[in-house]
């Protein structure tokens, strides 16, 4: 699954440092695939090809969010989510809709984070 971030949200930004994926933005932010990972460019899930430093659309425009598919919920990182565990308002929580196992967190951390050789 992925983190999500509530409308309870107060805005004071402490989970966005924290997240070693940078999958965390600020309320009306353009977010980009190539912020904090190795990705040069993405195919989307219609086909499109879509460059890692093209601006994308903000999911919120009130508080902070998490892109879901840049989420790994910190597995290969950390032993929990690290927004979690700093946010004062417990609003950063599990996406009842996006459920993923830890097998496919960790190949997700590797795609966003790929080393070329």
């Amino acid at each position: 699954m992925a983190i999500m971030i509530t409308d309870e949200c107060i805005n004071c930004g402490a989970c966005e440092p924290e997240c070693p994926n940078n999958a965390i933005y600020e309320g009306g932010a353009q977010w980009r695939w190539a912020d904090g990972t190795t990705l040069k460019e993405v195919q989307t899930a219609d086909g499109t090809t879509v460059a890692g430093t093209a601006p994308q659309t903000p999911v919120s425009d009130e508080y902070y969010y998490i892109v879901s598919d840049k989420c790994t919920e910190c597995v290969g990182f950390h032993e929990e989510p690290q927004c979690a565990a700093v946010c004062p308002v417990d609003c950063c929580v599990d996406d009842p809709d996006l459920r993923e196992t830890r097998e496919r967190l960790l190949e997700k951390k590797t795609w966003l984070h790929l080393v070329a050789a």
